[in-house]
């Protein structure tokens, strides 16, 4: 057997909900990219899963058909050595004149089809539709995409439509090219239930199966879904049409997600209304299995496991993605690669494991039903001027070079796999794994950015320590030497520091915790092999720019609290070129009582008139944004100066106002002053908003604000009226 290989994917889909459509090639920039091939074939790929859509390149028809961009990506591909494994449609209901449920779907794909073989007569592997099951629930069932249809009559319609499309396109391919070899995805998620709703999981874990049964032929009289089919009115002649025209995969491609494993309970008072439901014979509720089952999920390898002994025929996980935190996007794609190897020991032909989303995702947290601009990052971050490789680039090459997976965080469980993946009671006896391996050391335990990064390390599943002063001085090179031999960390995060800007025009203190920690830091982390992760700030600069500052603007400080935290990123990166040296800009988060925020909501809500600076404009940061993009910069492996700050620059009065209006205050409260009045000792720059030209990684300022507004630790009216 040949070693496992990796194949790399786009995320392609062509969504169409109402008449809105929704282009993940056009949103990720991967359809005007011709270098993500590169990037792509520079991991170490065979195959790559190849998005020549039907609604993209013939939406009118295989004689009007624009070939241009295929012939140049296919190309490409061929220099590089990379096969290309060709999807006609992916989620998509096809063109505009067309859909699941139109008869015409049909012969449009099949000529699609033919028209590309003709085209490219060299190419030998296909997926002519992506996902057909999951599809036909998603569209004709729940009602989610276009045609939006909620019945089981129209689920079948959509299944058959899409499956035997797949047969008649493949025939039409290899009559081009017999050689041809069909790659099948599916989403092959496993049910789970409570006794009393067993019944209802074993038909929907046969029904998982349907569209692979079809296509091999296996659907007659004595298969368990025949019943069913015939029950809700497929004709008995479709039904049959595959048993007489089998079309086999050579081999079936399994899509893995976590979520995609459910659970099924009866007992409704357990979960939310939103997730009840029925079948016409009991109610129960429809939720994540990793969210109440005690023993958690199978995963990748048991659904490995599962297809090769029900089928027996060479298998690839042909999606491996996560929309999560960077850390749970490695030990996912490592878990599904360790899980393909196992499950290989034991005598399968997994051929490969498939890392996708390459280029990221929009929308999926609504399954495309919205348009929010929520993005979930994959090997590549596209918010920057040119994809910027995470670390999961790193991780992709290891595997597919047979390299060991060199990252430290992997040693840990993902989150899958924690106590604190139950939000419900939970079902059955709990197994849980605790965080593990080498921790993050964060100093300034006593402070807002301290404490938040040890609460995004807790959440996250990130083992670290959180040093007060007499755990670690850090303006002590001897206790800073300590530090990193007692606890050996992969990396060291300093929160630490002297915060009072108008103490700083005279206090000594500014210098040494601003500029010799951070030095000493870099300097024993340089000789430890550490990672370093370290703060500065917006008041780097003069303000006379008027727009957003860059990193590449040239700071000029106006105080001495700047003036510290400018030597500060000069020494950093002098004794450690590698270090993260983060610029950000007036914290306010949902746990700290001293932020600009809660002190708008304190005084407002008393009744007291608010006096704000109406001439400084800066960038309000919500801290746990902050921490999350810090943690994966880290992870990422960044380096030098980036700018972090929620996109947005607003007065201090109109931030207050803003909060105001969040949070039902009166904004006519908010007095909004000249800062000369304000009686400040140290100078602040007019315009100190931050913006990056290495990438917009964190949400806007008024999400942020809407967020902070659900979530902050707000005092009760009673409670304000009181001060």
């Amino acid at each position: 057997m040949h070693n496992l290989e990796l194949w790399a994917g786009v995320e392609p889909t062509v969504s169409r909900v109402g008449n809105d459509y929704l282009d993940q090639n056009a949103l990720s920039g991967f359809d005007h990219r011709l270098d993500d091939l590169d990037r792509l074939a520079d991991l170490g790929i065979t195959a790559m899963r190849f998005p020549l859509l039907w609604e993209r390149t013939a939406p009118y028809g295989p004689e009007r058909a624009d070939w241009h961009w295929a012939d140049t990506r296919l190309a490409r591909l061929a220099d590089r050595g990379v096969e290309p494994i060709v999807g006609l449609v992916h989620h998509g209901s096809g063109p505009r004149h067309t859909h699941l449920l139109d008869p015409g779907f049909v012969k449009g794909v099949q000529a699609y089809a033919r028209a590309v073989a003709e085209r490219y007569p060299h190419l030998g592997a296909y997926t002519p539709v992506n996902e057909p099951l999951t599809t036909a629930r998603f569209s004709a069932l729940y009602g989610h995409w276009y045609p939006h249809a909620r019945d089981e009559r129209s689920f079948w319609t959509a299944l058959f439509h899409q499956l035997q499309a797949t047969a008649l396109a493949m025939r039409e391919i290899r009559a081009v090219n017999p050689a041809a070899r069909l790659i099948q995805t599916e989403d092959l998620g496993r049910t789970y239930s409570t006794p009393r709703m067993r019944y209802q999981a074993d038909f929907e874990n046969e029904r998982r199966w349907l569209s692979l049964d079809l296509l091999l032929g296996r659907v007659d009289e004595g298969h368990p879904m025949w019943k069913y089919l015939r029950w809700i009115g497929a004709p008995e002649h479709e039904v049959r049409w595959f048993a007489e025209n089998p079309c086999p995969p050579d081999v079936l491609g399994l899509n893995v997600y976590v979520t995609s494993e459910r659970f099924l309970d009866e007992r409704l008072s357990h979960y939310p209304g939103h997730t009840h439901g029925g079948n016409g014979r009991d109610r129960y509720a429809d939720v994540e299995a990793v969210r109440v089952r005690g023993e958690g999920i199978g995963g990748p390898g048991d659904r490995l496991r599962e297809a090769h002994a029900r089928y027996g025929l060479p298998l690839a996980i042909t999606e491996v993605h996560l929309g999560c935190t960077r850390e749970e996007q490695l030990r996912w794609l490592a878990g599904a690669w360790q899980a393909a190897q196992e499950v290989r020991a034991e005598g399968a032909d997994v051929r490969a494991i498939t890392v996708w989303a390459a280029m990221g995702a929009w929308e999926w947290n609504s399954l495309l039903t919205r348009r929010d601009g929520h993005y979930e990052s994959g090997l590549w971050d596209i918010r920057s001027p040119e994809p910027r490789p995470t670390a999961l680039v790193t991780l992709a090459r290891e595997l597919a070079t047979g390299q060991t997976p060199s990252h430290p965080v992997l040693a840990g469980p993902g989150w899958w796999e924690r106590p604190g993946r139950l939000t419900f009671p939970p079902f059955g006896p709990v197994r849980a794994d605790e965080p593990a391996g080498a921790p993050i050391l964060i100093t300034g335990a006593t402070g807002t950015l301290g404490q938040a990064l040890a609460r995004e390390c807790e959440g996250r599943g990130l083992p670290y320590r959180l040093l007060r002063r007499n755990d670690c001085d850090i303006a002590d090179a001897a206790s800073v030497a300590r530090a990193l031999a007692e606890h050996q960390p992969w990396a060291v995060v300093n929160a630490a520091g002297y915060v009072r800007v108008d103490d700083a025009e005279r206090d000594p203190r500014n210098d040494r915790e601003n500029v010799d920690g951070p030095r000493l830091l870099a300097g024993a982390c340089a000789g430890a092999g550490v990672r370093l992760v370290t703060f500065s700030s917006d008041l780097v600069f003069d303000g006379r720019k008027g727009a957003p500052y860059v990193e590449l603007d040239p700071p000029n400080p106006l105080n001495a609290y700047g003036r510290s935290k400018r030597a500060a990123e000069e020494a950093v990166l002098g004794a450690l070129p590698e270090a993260l040296v983060i610029r950000t800009s007036a914290f306010f988060g949902p746990w700290d009582p001293y932020n600009f925020a809660a002190h708008v909501v304190r005084e407002l809500g008393a009744g007291r008139v608010l006096r704000a600076a109406d001439d400084q404009v800066v960038s309000p940061t919500y801290v746990p944004d902050l921490t999350r993009a810090v943690l994966d910069l880290l992870i990422d492996g960044e380096r030098g100066v980036w700018h972090l700050a929620n996109p947005g620059a607003v007065s201090w009065a109109d931030f207050a106002r803003m909060v105001a209006d969040v949070t039902g205050l009166d904004a006519g409260l908010v007095e909004g002053v000249p800062t000369a009045e304000l009686g400040l000792p140290a100078l602040r720059p007019a315009f100190s908003a931050l913006g990056s030209e290495r990438g917009e990684v964190m949400p806007s300022f008024v999400d942020a604000l809407g967020r902070w507004a659900q979530h902050a630790e707000l005092p009760e009216r009673a409670e304000l009226a009181a001060d």
